[in-house]
């Protein structure tokens, strides 16, 4: 064990005797030293059952015979984040969760870890961590909320508070009804009820085999999440016993297992950044090229909000992830789990118990959610999530609107200066130029209350929140404070988006992109002190996960 290290012979007298501190037994030192990451925190809806999780973690630790050892790691509610400089601080949130986790397991020496998440940028940062610290892990993702309820219809935060407010500025509804929708439409605590960042990313850990069968889709208020917590606990010191390794489960085939079920259910389009960089800790690469490789042949098999009209609930009662594993068996390869299951195995014997839900006979789209598009705007690559294009919108072209960050385009979108027919171009918003990549929540759900998603197109080389709806292309590379020739574009260009045959391009020839980039002047970095000035020094292009050197 690791934790040997800190523990045994007469020279680690010292050592024992801070551990002895703690309150633990003589008894408990030949036993493997568990560490619980947890990102509890009162701030965030999606963590606030964390503190139940972590005695039932605890009490599986005890019972496997293993000593658990709760420590704590920053978490960030994108959807309170959104909408101002607080989100420059989401995705590099990310990278401190990795570091934050590497650092108390190493110089603890920890033998085993429970990674307890759920938002956003905290799953993939504690897998990261998991795959570049390679001890035995196991995630616990606290689960997603129940739907809240008004004018008897169920209700979600996205549609009902984001997109309500393009609603109440287009007149079509009250402020009376907006200050009620805010009260009803996040009934408790829990990760956003549709598949958003959040769910998407814990469904994805589940298919590579992170979490325990089910633990994605079990709702945060519910007693079976309480049980999937506490029979992590056993699992990990078992998984301890057996020297079973995230990189045993994290291999290439499971990456692509990842991405088959992603493009399946209707996954947000931050996956494509967020699988590279943990693909990236165990030194594979996962160029943008594959997502849409695996898209093309991939039907849409659930459409969940913001594309649809079902939520997280409703996934869970159809049969949860390892329903839709049976419906894409015959896509999936073999890997390994912390179940000790192989995903093939579970695929079998897994039932889809919802058909409207689960469609495998009349996917809800021949294709996946995501599509990879590249062009003279973006010759590293772009992300759209097609899944939430209305056809109409699939083939467009219209005239650029361009503005150097977001809240210049959310004044100009609220101001009604946005209409049919335009391209509203967000750029100086990208990993290193934002700093952060701030997400375009915000702006895109305006447009879509306003009633103009299906008429008004919006780039960016910052991306989405996986609640946007709408021809929203994202993580356009090289971004604008490289140079990227999304640089060079002004005011009405005309722009051409075509989903199906993956382009996206300006009207204007290699050489005036080059003339206008030589006279382009970049605008001061928006943060010039702390961590994200130092991020934005160190991060690379979207096109690689947002990854720092």
């Amino acid at each position: 064990m690791r934790s040997t290290q800190i523990k045994k012979g007469t020279l680690r007298a010292p050592n024992r005797c801070l551990l002895y501190s703690t309150g633990i037994s003589p008894k408990d030192i030949n036993k493997p030293f568990i560490g619980i990451a947890s990102s509890f925190s009162d701030l965030v809806p999606g963590h606030i059952t964390m503190r139940d999780l972590e005695r039932y973690i605890e009490r599986g630790v005890s019972v496997g015979n293993g000593v658990p050892f709760i420590f704590g790691v920053p978490a960030v509610c994108d959807g309170i984040a959104m909408g101002h400089s607080g989100m420059h601080y989401s995705l590099g949130s990310r990278e401190i969760i990795a570091d934050s986790i590497e650092i108390v397991a190493n110089a603890h020496r920890l033998d085993g870890l429970v990674l307890l998440s759920n938002c956003d940028k905290v799953t993939p940062g504690m897998l990261m961590a998991a795959a570049r610290l390679n001890i035995p892990s196991i995630v616990v993702t606290a689960g997603a909320m129940m739907t809240g309820m008004y004018d008897k219809k169920r209700r979600s935060m996205v549609r009902d508070t984001f997109e309500a407010v393009g609603q109440f500025q287009a007149g079509k509804i009250t402020e009376q009804q907006l200050a009620e929708l805010e009260l009803a439409a996040c009934p408790g605590a829990g990760a956003c009820q549709g598949m958003y960042t959040a769910n998407t990313m814990a469904c994805l850990t589940e298919t590579m085999g992170m979490s325990l069968q089910c633990c994605a889709t079990a709702l945060a208020v519910s007693a079976k999440k309480k049980r999937l917590a506490y029979e992590s606990g056993i699992r990990i010191v078992e998984l301890v016993k057996k020297d079973i390794k995230p990189r045993d489960i994290l291999t290439l085939d499971a990456f692509k297992n990842a991405i088959t079920v992603d493009m399946a259910l209707g996954g947000s389009s931050n996956t494509v950044l967020h699988l590279p960089a943990i693909a990236n800790e165990v030194g594979i690469k996962l160029p943008l090229d594959l997502f849409d490789e695996i898209s093309k042949k991939t039907p849409q098999i659930a459409c969940l909000e913001p594309a649809g009209d079902y939520y997280m609930e409703d996934l869970d009662n159809a049969g949860g992830v390892p329903a839709v594993l049976h419906a894409v068996q015959k896509s999936l390869a073999c890997s390994k789990t912390v179940t000790g299951y192989d995903i093939i195995e579970i695929a079998k014997v897994s039932k889809i118990l919802d058909k409207d839900v689960i469609r495998v006979e009349n996917p809800y789209n021949p294709e996946g959610a995501i599509a990879i598009l590249k062009g003279n705007i973006a010759t590293n690559g772009c992300v759209v999530k097609q899944a939430a294009v209305s056809e109409k919108m699939k083939v467009f072209a219209g005239k650029a609107r361009v503005f150097n960050c977001q809240e210049d385009a959310m004044k100009a979108i609220i101001d009604n200066k946005i209409v049919s027919g335009d391209v509203v171009v967000i750029r100086y918003e990208g990993p290193a130029g934002g700093p952060g990549m701030r997400e375009m929540l915000s702006p895109t759900s305006a447009l879509h209350g306003m009633g103009l998603s299906d008429s008004v197109a919006l780039l960016t080389d910052g991306r989405f929140s996986g609640g946007t709806r709408g021809p929203c292309i994202g993580h356009i590379s090289p971004e604008a404070a490289a140079c990227g020739p999304i640089a060079a574009i002004n005011e009405g260009d005309i722009i051409s988006i075509n989903i199906p045959k993956r382009t996206l391009n300006v009207n204007l020839s290699d050489t005036e992109i080059k003339e206008r980039l030589l006279k382009v002047v970049k605008p001061e970095p928006k943060i010039k002190t702390g961590y994200m000035a130092r991020y934005a020094k160190l991060v690379q292009s979207a096109d690689t996960g947002a990854i720092l050197k």
